[in-house]
C-alpha cells in the first residue's frame, strides 16, 4: 500500500510545475529565434541591400565579373540589363541580377 501513495504523490507533482515549464519553454523559443535573426536573417537583408544597391549603380566602363564567371567591361546599360564587352567586338547581353561585382585588372 505504501508504494501506491508514493507513485501517486510522484504523478501529482509534474502536473503542478507544468505552467512554469511551458513559459520557460517560450522564453527559450523567443531567445532562439533573436539569435537566428542577429546571425542569419540581419546580415543576409544586409548583404541583399548592398548588392542591389551596387547594381542600381553599374555604369559604362565598369570592369565587371558575372555569377557565371565572365571578366568583362559594361558597354550600355539599360534598366534590367546590361551589354558587356568581353573580348574584341564580342558582346553579351545579360540580366543585371547576374552581375557579382567590380575587379581592377592586375598590374604586370
Amino acid at each position: 500500500m505504501k508504494t501506491l501513495f508514493i507513485l501517486l504523490d510522484g504523478a501529482a507533482a509534474p502536473a503542478a510545475q507544468s505552467s512554469g515549464s511551458s513559459m520557460g519553454f517560450w522564453i527559450m523559443m523567443l531567445l532562439l529565434f533573436v539569435v537566428m535573426w542577429l546571425f542569419m536573417i540581419r546580415p543576409q537583408r544586409k548583404q541583399q541591400k548592398e548588392q542591389e544597391t551596387f547594381r542600381s549603380n553599374l555604369k559604362k566602363g565598369d570592369k565587371v565579373v558575372t555569377i557565371g564567371g565572365i571578366y568583362g567591361t559594361i558597354a550600355e546599360v539599360d534598366e534590367t540589363t546590361v551589354l558587356i564587352k568581353v573580348d574584341g567586338e564580342t558582346k553579351l547581353r545579360m540580366a543585371k541580377s547576374s552581375i557579382q561585382s567590380t575587379y581592377t585588372e592586375p598590374q604586370q
